[in-house]
């Protein structure tokens, strides 16, 4: 069996770390969302239950935590280095859908969380 439409997902995974425009939001940090989802063809894996068919959830979470350790200025630049990063640690990956979210940020409003969404193709 084929399928055009299998995904290895990670949801709601919470990081600490220093991203932002303010020199106070690099210092003392925040609490960070990640929503990601990989396009993969991981039909030959689900037949033979071998991992070496499909990419594994843990080596993905690796390194979007490895990336969420570098502070940026913006969500969008750290977005694009768990992407490309991605697509590089995993040849395999056809498609990726980012979410990252930003806990209540400082911008004095009444909001559970900003950020930006990506959908990248290879």
């Amino acid at each position: 069996m084929k399928s055009n439409d299998m995904y290895i997902f990670l949801s709601n995974v919470k990081f600490y770390a220093r991203h932002g425009v303010g020199a106070q939001e690099r210092l003392v940090g925040n609490t960070f969302i990640v929503d990601l989802r990989l396009k993969l063809d991981f039909s030959k894996a689900a037949e033979t239950d071998d991992l070496n068919y499909t990419v594994s959830y843990a080596e993905v979470f690796k390194v979007v935590k490895a990336e969420m350790k570098t502070p940026s200025l913006l969500l969008e630049h750290v977005g694009q280095r768990i992407i490309t990063h991605l697509f590089r640690e995993f040849p395999t990956v056809e498609a990726i859908d980012l979410k990252l979210s930003k806990l209540n940020p400082p911008m004095g409003a009444d909001i559970d969380c900003a950020g930006v969404e990506m959908h990248c193709v290879r």
